[in-house]
Parts: structure tokens; sequence; C-alpha cells
């Protein structure tokens, strides 16, 4: 949905100036692109940077710097599991809120040392791009905070796509009171 909202942006509509392929299964979009399926590729990184590395393609641009800011990971639960367990909500919302913290006061380099047992097929390097090319674009979110210009506009990309029949009032499912806590008990 958002690389077509930014096509769409761009004065491109997906359906009559471009083929949009869409019966690709997620995990196997890179090895289709580099198997020479589609002229351009919606990646996430560290696999954009790998495949520039390895000459396959090159970073054209960044469907999440052309969008906007865009809430794209996102944390849910029932409201009765918030009535019940709001210490462990806060705890984890707490703990959500420091990690971005350190990503954001450290360099690339020292955020691909920490997380590197985790894409352990990637060479330290390019997790290292990766990392750089996120900070760099303002990627990362520096708080737990949903901010409703950012929920109007991923509602707005939901009814561009023809995704979203009707919006819903961000005060009706968004629930500041963990991350206003977090990041200075507001």
């Amino acid at each position: 949905m958002v690389g077509e909202f930014v096509l769409k942006k761009n004065k491109i509509e997906p359906q009559t100036d471009a083929t949009v392929l869409q019966n690709i299964e997620f995990k196997n979009i890179p090895s289709a692109f580099a198997s020479g399926t589609g002229d351009f590729v919606q990646l996430f990184e560290p696999t954009a940077s790998q495949f520039e590395q390895e000459g396959i393609g090159h970073v054209v641009a960044s469907f999440g710097k052309e969008s906007g800011n865009v809430p794209y990971t996102s944390y849910m639960t029932k409201q009765s599991y918030i009535q019940k367990n709001k210490k462990n909500i806060q705890k984890f919302t707490n703990a959500i809120y420091k990690g971005q913290q350190w990503v954001n006061s450290h360099s690339a380099e020292e955020v691909a040392k920490v997380i590197t047992p985790y894409f352990s097929d990637v060479k330290a390097d390019i997790l290292t791009r990766s990392i750089q090319r996120y900070q760099e674009q303002g990627s990362y979110s520096a708080t737990p905070l949903l901010k409703k210009a950012d929920w109007e506009l991923l509602l707005e990309i939901m009814k561009t796509a023809g995704e979203l029949k009707q919006s819903i009032p961000y005060e009706k499912l968004v629930n500041e009171t963990f991350a206003n806590q977090a990041i200075g008990g507001k």
C-alpha cells in the first residue's frame, strides 16, 4: 500500500502506468527480482544493501522516506488485557522506549554490533550501511508514541489503496497513556 501511495503521489498510476506484481509470496520477492522478475522491487534492509553490494540492483528511492512517517510496527492488545496488566504493559513500553533512545543515540556501527547475532547471514558492513541509511532517513521512531498525524497518514494510505471503508478516530484506537508515561510521565 505504501509503495502504491508513493507512486500515485509521484503521478504514476500503479494499475495503468506500471505492472505491479502482487502474486509473489512476501518471502520470495527478493529472489524473484534477483532471478529477473520485474524492473523494480520494494525491499527492506538489509536486503536492499546486499543487492547493491552484489550488483543485483541499486536503491533509487525509499518508500519510507517518500511516504512520510508511516507507523509500520505497532503493538496491540485487547482492552481486557490492558485492564488486568497495566504494570506489564508499562514495563514493556518503557523497554521499547529505552531501546529507541539507545538506537537514536548510537552510531550505525554500534547498533550493528549489538544486533549482529540476529542477522548472522549478513556481513557487518552491509548491516552497518542498512542501519546508517535508516538513521539518515529518520526511519527509526524516537518514542513509542503513535502521533495523530502519522495515524492519519496511515489511514490515508489505506483509503488510497481501497482497503479502508471508513476511518476510525485516533482517540478510539490509540491509547497514549503508556507511551506518555514512558517518555516523561505526562
